[in-house]
């Protein structure tokens, strides 16, 4: 269902996760702290801050039981919040040029702190 994630560090692209996150075969997750995601993130986006897998957590509730795609800003750092969720064993990537790519391709966009896991 999801092969991109079962080959491991695989990423997607920001209009793969839209398609993916809008028919709801993956859930994203905004893991920039507070200040930056209030620069804008994918609408319905749980936000789970990176300190928070990085210090063991779950993911959130939403995120449980389905594949995961983290997203930052540019899209490195979310790869490390990847490694921290698939650690706690969910299926788990991350998007090639984070919310800077979705802008960019004119995806939507929600500003504010909405969200928060």
């Amino acid at each position: 269902m999801f092969p991109l994630l079962r080959r491991g560090p695989a990423r997607l692209t920001a209009r793969q996760v839209h398609r993916r996150t809008g028919d709801a075969r993956a859930v994203p997750l905004d893991v920039r702290e507070l200040p930056r995601r209030l620069t804008g993130h994918a609408p319905g986006a749980p936000h789970p801050p990176l300190s928070r897998p990085r210090a063991g957590a779950a993911p959130p509730r939403a995120a449980q039981g389905g594949p995961v795609v983290t997203v930052r800003r540019s899209g490195s750092c979310s790869r490390t919040a990847t490694g921290f969720i698939a650690a706690r064993g969910a299926a788990a990537t991350d998007v090639v040029g984070g919310t800077t790519a979705r802008t960019r391709e004119g995806l939507p966009v929600t500003a504010g702190s909405g969200g928060i896991a």
